[in-house]
């Protein structure tokens, strides 16, 4: 059995929560790391450790305070591109929470990291008082994640849906209040 601290993520804590963040952009997307789209990977301080409505948690294993899980949220709403342009307008800079890098490692998903994630996230959001809505998109190719995020939000748009298929994301909301 494992214990897990769910915690906002400490400078100490930084390359072990690259190194989950990495692992997943090469082994679960099978993207790489893509500098236009990862750069927050690179640099957490500047995007989440530093401004004041952003954060960065992390879920560290008790036995060897090794970081298994992060998650993350910004103010940043979706771009267009390469986001919809209604998906962009409905979820603006500012007023949106967007949850980001919500990434578990292989050997310990399953025992509730990420809803536990999430449900620490949701709770910041609220507490800022500035935010209306909150945000995220993900790919439905990744196993489970669709399932996980429709027990969580709604899905506002499914890009399969539309002529050429996009990207093929989903994009979410997810009730501030849980």
């Amino acid at each position: 059995m494992h214990d897990y601290c769910i915690r906002t993520a400490t400078p100490d804590d930084l390359d072990g929560a690259r190194a989950v963040m990495l692992d997943t952009v090469y082994r679960d997307f099978g993207t790489g790391y893509v500098p236009r789209w990862h750069g927050d990977i690179i640099d957490p301080v500047s995007a989440y450790l530093a401004p004041a409505r952003h954060t960065l948690l992390v879920a560290v294993d008790e036995r060897d305070a090794s970081v298994v899980a992060t998650a993350a949220l910004d103010s940043r709403g979706p771009l267009h591109p390469p986001n919809p342009r209604q998906v962009a307008e409905r979820y603006p800079s500012g007023a949106t929470a967007q949850l980001r890098r919500v990434y578990v490692r292989q050997g310990h998903r399953r025992r509730g990291l990420a809803r536990r994630l999430v449900s620490e996230l949701l709770a910041f959001a609220a507490a800022d008082g500035g935010y209306r809505a909150v945000y995220l998109h993900t790919d439905p190719a990744v196993a489970g994640a669709e399932g996980f995020w429709r027990s969580l939000g709604e899905v506002v748009h499914d890009e399969r849906e539309g002529a050429g298929g996009g990207q093929g994301v989903l994009h979410f909301e997810v009730p501030l209040t849980r």
